[in-house]
């Protein structure tokens, strides 16, 4: 009996001893395909155990085949990556049995379940972002052409291509801002009074379209459309409209009011309105201290109430002041010798040292 026991024992040792992992494990097998069909090397294939949590990690060859021996019987989640990292596609429960088990991927028919699986409204998404996506593809190639059409001289040809867009979709700022722009250069070179009135009205109608669809998201846009309607607005003899498209373009644009306001004020000084002038350019001034030219100009409608007494010239206050404060700016400028050609017809001297001092502002 005793020695029985010994060889049972002895067996039971022997039976332990066995391996028996391989036995209790599932081996992967498969082939990862792209979307052209093609084998995709170096793929990368994690597996994490949904019960115990155990990850695996598994490459695919160079000809994308996988193969791998001791992967625990379960359930996986398995995310597979290209070999830059770039998310394949993920497999939600994944069964790992005994034996072999095969793990195919092919990308087109991924893709192809994946379609099929959507429902309309996902369709209809989808079909709408392709649709935009192409249309906005249109829009600027006619941006494009309608840039090289200007830059060429061709508003003519600017002015259709802008056109063809705004039909394509009529919603777009920016086209509207453009073709505002190309109808009023095209305006500007016509020979025939009818024509030129047409072309500047309706460049007024298409910035007024550009300011309605930017609302009050865009006040740069919204500010340079004002601007260049009081442009179209002074060349077609409505100053008043004009004037008021400028101060529009100030309020909704701030930080540009310096050159609307010099705009205006130009604008009234060519009408004649000598006071108004000299107003818009003080607000000019006290938009943007820097623009030289505000300073002449301002001079120049001062100048246009001087008054002779005898043989000598008396300008009102502050015009010697804004015609040296212009050549302290710009001592070198285009205004530089008519300015001092000013100074010298009311006997005052040239100074460009008043108020601060010599100053090395430069025009902005």
């Amino acid at each position: 009996m005793k020695k029985l026991s010994i060889f049972v024992m002895a067996a039971f040792l022997i039976a332990l001893l066995v391996p028996t992992a391989w036995a209790q494990t599932g081996s992967i097998k498969g082939t990862i395909l792209g979307d052209d069909g093609k084998p995709i090397a170096g793929a990368v294939i994690e597996m994490v155990s949904k019960e115990t949590g155990r990850k695996y990690q598994l490459k695919s060859g160079k000809n994308g085949d996988i193969f791998s021996l001791g992967i625990a019987p379960g359930s996986y989640e398995v995310t597979i990556s290209n070999s830059t990292g770039q998310l394949l596609t993920k497999l939600n429960g994944y069964p790992v049995k005994l034996d072999e088990n095969k793990l195919d991927i092919d990308m087109r028919k991924e893709h192809a379940a994946a379609q099929q699986q959507m429902s309309e409204e996902q369709k209809k998404q989808i079909e709408a972002v392709q649709k935009e996506n192409t249309k906005i593809k249109g829009l600027n190639e006619k941006l494009a052409a309608a840039k090289q059409a200007t830059e060429a001289g061709n508003f003519e040809q600017a002015v259709q291509v802008l056109t063809e867009a705004t039909q394509m979709d009529p919603n777009r700022d920016v086209i509207w801002f453009r073709l505002a722009d190309a109808q009023r250069a095209l305006a500007a070179k016509a020979t025939d009074p009818a024509a030129k009135k047409t072309g500047f009205e309706g460049s007024i109608e298409s910035y007024n379209k550009a300011i309605t669809l930017a609302g009050n998201t865009k006040p740069d846009v919204i500010g340079a459309a004002y601007n260049n309607m009081g442009e179209a607005y002074a060349k077609t003899g409505r100053t008043e409209e004009a004037i008021k498209a400028y101060e529009q373009a100030a309020a909704a644009n701030p930080p540009g009011a310096g050159g609307y306001y010099f705009n205006e004020g130009a604008v009234l000084t060519n009408t004649g309105k000598v006071d108004d002038a000299i107003k818009a350019f003080d607000k000019t001034i006290q938009s943007d201290p820097t623009k030289a030219a505000a300073y002449y100009w301002k001079g120049v409608n001062l100048m246009g109430k001087a008054t002779l007494k005898g043989s000598k010239m008396e300008a009102p206050e502050g015009t010697a002041e804004a015609f040296n404060k212009y050549l302290e700016l710009e001592p070198t400028g285009t205004f530089a010798q008519p300015a001092k050609d000013m100074l010298a017809s009311i006997g005052a001297d040239v100074q460009t040292s008043f108020g601060k001092g010599k100053s090395a502002a430069k025009k902005k």
